[in-house]
């Protein structure tokens, strides 16, 4: 059995109360938060022995504590795939000003509608399911990301188009750390 992934939820960014927050935002992590989660990483690796390689998404959010770990002489591997949903003209624009209408068109639709004219949570569930990480990575990502690949552990692909928004579960809070297969078993 392979060994498991430890993926975080990257720290909580600067300016995204409100804010509808995706792959196309990207908003930087205050300086302490991002070393604080480096050095809870740090920590598991030497308890447990693991190598010292962290995957982390392209954006700030996440990138920001694998350049902490790579000054403390890790190697750091960044990785597209990782990315958050992308919410195409919605990222970065305030909840209030996207409007109840247009969330309601979403979830009327969760699965294959694509908010903003970004990515359909179908999307993200077909690029999470195809991400291919090393047995036991340490990875820093992101709630959508995280979701879709706990998602993915008890369902196939393509049962994507039963899912409603209320069977969507919420997002792990910031600087939470899953224990995920490294193998989904397609």
């Amino acid at each position: 059995m392979a060994e498991d992934l430890r993926v975080w939820r990257h720290p909580r960014p600067e300016g995204a109360a409100g804010r509808c927050v995706g792959a196309r935002t990207d908003l930087r992590v205050e300086r302490r938060r991002a070393k604080r989660l480096a050095r809870r990483i740090q920590a598991l690796a030497r308890r447990e022995r693991l190598a010292h390689e962290v995957w982390t998404s392209p954006l700030a959010r996440g990138a920001d504590v694998g350049r902490w770990l790579r000054r403390w002489g890790w190697r750091h591997r960044v990785e597209p795939a990782l990315r958050e949903l992308d919410f195409g003209g919605w990222d970065g624009r305030l909840w209030t000003r996207i409007g109840q209408a247009r969330v309601d068109g979403w979830t009327a639709a969760f699965a294959r509608h694509a908010p903003g004219g970004g990515e359909s949570v179908a999307a993200l569930v077909g690029r999470v399911a195809a991400c291919r990480l090393p047995p036991g990575a340490l990875v820093v990502g992101h709630g959508g990301w995280m979701v879709a690949r706990r998602w993915l552990l008890t369902h196939a692909p393509h049962e994507v188009d039963t899912l409603s928004a209320a069977d969507w579960p919420a997002a792990p809070r910031y600087g939470t750390c899953w224990k995920l297969p490294s193998d989904l078993g397609g």
